[in-house]
């Protein structure tokens, strides 16, 4: 028997470990403060069980080692945390289960940050549109907790036939991004994940209790087939969740939850390669795109990715766009199924979404230089000069995402970025709310000047 060991092959095999494993190194941690149950078994993912309404610690711990990512040291990093569907047929159903959920428990989010709990975490961020996330900044160098509620329970997903159905189980997700040049937090780091039930108040002890009893009642030798019961919950690393890296607190194309993939524009998201957020690839694509005739069999993979069509990449490996454009809705239900044959058409046959409103900036030239170019009143000066307006697109009508796109359409630093303006009558300055973008003209035109903030940190911009 050792002289197999010796053989070079288990050498060979065996010295690799450890270059695999320090490859593997994650950055982060995050851990959340509630038992794993006692009832699953060896090599299967934990389980946690929480109650509806009770705020939870997850701690957010610096996990580097020395010289790791040294562009964050000082600085600070974003993390959004979801709850989210773990079934993957849920998972096709989203829309519609969430709709639902929203019908029957109108003003309710599925997923609340409790503040005055939480621990080091800085400029908060929620959505109406967007009830299973929340969105926080944190420095990894100090300590921070981060305390969340959940406020769907796992049987309100299960269909009501009989009574007494197991509830359907979630995930709590955290992904981490960092800032990129441009000032937005785009740049993703590190994702992980942990499979949780949600029960009614007390539901969670009972449940806990009774699996206890359970496993009390079993041999030792079946004991031996279960993991142990952890005071914590360490939540797994995993794909980033599937959603465009853009910024998404007050912008998204569409009234559809979070759990879609539709793009959103203020906090980041990254692009997924899978619907199911624990087997996914890389996502470091800027947005899914239209699929073209002209796509390469490569790009056409890489579509596939993008749209969450992992599971099809080895069946269409010879396609190129023009072939996967060419099969009907007939065909695809044939290939892939129903759920996933009229996914995928819709995704091949998608327009691009109108903006709900267009307005035109232009950055107002120096006074000097304005006295010179006296506007005619048709975008040209008196003496010949073009001004440049820059058109800015609001999928959602929200002074936020005016803020975000003037950083984008003008280069300057979004954080930089104090106050939006809009001159009123006899020069005043009027705080530009949602409620005045929403009354915004479509296509109006403005000029926009910069004045430093009254404590000299940043500037506001006025829009006139």
């Amino acid at each position: 028997f050792s002289d197999v060991l010796a053989l070079p092959i288990f050498k060979q095999e065996d010295s690799s470990l450890p270059q695999e494993n320090e490859t593997k190194h994650p950055p982060f941690q995050y851990v959340m403060c509630a038992a794993t149950s006692p009832a699953v078994k060896l090599y299967d993912e934990t389980l946690t069980y929480l109650n509806q309404g009770q705020s939870y610690e997850i701690r957010m711990l610096d996990n580097r080692k020395a010289g790791d990512i040294p562009e964050i040291n000082g600085k600070l990093v974003k993390s959004i945390i979801r709850v989210v569907f773990h079934d993957r047929r849920l998972q096709y159903t989203e829309h519609q289960q969430l709709e639902g959920w929203k019908w029957n428990r109108p003003g309710d989010r599925l997923l609340d940050l409790d503040i005055p709990m939480s621990v080091g975490v800085i400029d908060i961020k929620t959505n109406p549109s967007q009830l299973n996330a929340v969105e926080f900044l944190w420095d990894p160098t100090k300590c921070t907790s981060a305390f969340i509620q959940v406020h769907c329970i796992s049987t309100e997903f299960t269909p009501r036939k009989h009574g007494g159905e197991k509830g359907v189980p979630f995930r709590i997700q955290v992904d981490t991004f960092k800032q990129t040049e441009n000032g937005e937090y785009t740049d993703h780091l590190h994702s992980a994940s942990c499979q949780i039930k949600v029960f009614k108040p007390k539901g969670a002890d009972r449940k806990q209790k009774t699996d206890r009893e359970k496993m009390e009642k079993r041999t030792a030798h079946e004991k031996e087939k279960y993991q142990p019961s952890y005071d914590t919950t360490v939540l797994t690393e995993c794909s980033p969740w599937p959603d465009t890296p853009t910024t998404f607190v007050n912008n998204s194309p569409t009234p559809a939850p979070a759990f879609t993939s539709a793009q959103h524009n203020t906090y980041s998201v990254p692009d997924s390669n899978s619907s199911s957020p624990n087997h996914q690839g890389d996502g470091t694509s800027q947005g899914s795109g239209d699929l073209h005739p002209s796509a390469t069999i490569q790009e056409t993979q890489q579509w596939l990715l993008k749209n969450r069509f992992s599971t099809y990449t080895r069946l269409f490996s010879n396609f190129s766009g023009a072939d996967l454009l060419k099969l009907t809705r007939e065909d695809l239900v044939q290939i892939c199924g129903p759920a996933d044959g009229i996914r995928l058409y819709n995704a091949l046959k998608s327009r691009s979404i109108r903006p709900r409103l267009t307005i035109y900036v232009c950055q107002e030239p120096l006074r000097s230089i304005q006295l010179e170019r006296q506007d005619t009143g048709n975008g040209e000066s008196s003496n010949g000069a073009i001004y440049v307006y820059h058109a800015i697109y609001l999928e959602e009508m929200a002074a936020s995402e005016v803020t975000r796109k003037l950083a984008l359409a003008f280069n300057i630093p979004l954080h930089q970025i104090n106050q939006v303006y809009r001159q009123g009558p006899t020069g005043i300055h009027i705080l530009v709310s949602d409620q005045m973008v929403q009354n915004f003209q479509d296509e109006s035109c403005f000029l926009f000047t910069t004045i430093k903030a009254e404590n000299g940190e940043g500037f506001h911009i006025i829009l006139k």
